[in-house]
């Protein structure tokens, strides 16, 4: 890693922590899911957004254990069954998730269509564990929107076998404009850009946690 790059997460950490969230940073996927395990307690209630990231640092095998009481949505049978996972999450001990872009201002943007994920962001577990590649550090809430437009929304679109133009093209539509808003996309029923989110200063000290890890992880 350059000096370039370990100046961007020192600057990020130190912005993030000045907004009352906790910040860590791990060289790699093995060090941040031991760090992980030290932010869990053995039988916590721990539910998860859907992650690429959570699953290739194995993170997701780990809080899918039997260590924890984990609040599997994979296992429902039924789409009701699957909302009540949503509705118990909001009162689960931690919820382990990755962002879209943290910025170096230390803001985290997330961008959600069913949005249980964002919902439990902002309120209901104890406490949200976010793990984030380098590739998702970003300069300022401009670079994360356009970051959301062009390497998270299209992937994502094609992993949920969405059909959405930016499925099929590899980028929003609305960046055909000169000036695209945040919120400008497509009108499609299968849109996965639906709430915006941007997590700056915290009122409750440190229920967020953002660990940095040195490698390229996620969309």
């Amino acid at each position: 890693m350059n000096e370039e790059m370990k100046a961007r997460i020192e600057n990020t950490m130190n912005n993030l922590r000045r907004n009352r969230m906790e910040a860590y940073y791990c060289d790699t996927s093995v060090q941040a899911k031991e760090l992980v395990k030290t932010l869990l307690k053995k039988g916590d209630t721990v539910s998860c957004g859907g992650s690429v990231t959570l699953k290739e640092t194995g993170i997701y095998d780990l809080i899918s254990s039997e260590e924890y009481n984990f609040l599997d949505r994979s296992a429902c049978n039924s789409r009701g069954e699957v909302e009540e996972i949503y509705r118990k999450t909001f009162c689960a001990d931690a919820f382990v998730t990755s962002a879209n872009a943290v910025t170096e201002n230390g803001e985290i943007y997330n961008v959600d269509g069913n949005s249980n994920r964002v919902a439990a962001i902002l309120y209901g577990p104890l406490s949200v564990i976010f793990v984030v590649g380098v590739n998702k550090l970003v300069s300022n809430l401009d670079e994360a929107i356009r970051r959301v437009k062009t390497k998270a929304a299209p992937p994502n679109t094609v992993r949920l076998n969405c059909d959405t133009p930016c499925a099929k093209n590899g980028e929003c539509i609305s960046l055909r404009k000169d000036n695209p808003g945040m919120c400008e996309g497509c009108h499609g029923d299968a849109r996965i850009c639906c709430n915006y989110v941007v997590c700056a200063q915290q009122r409750h000290v440190n229920r967020m946690k953002v660990v940095i890890v040195g490698e390229e992880l996620g969309y």
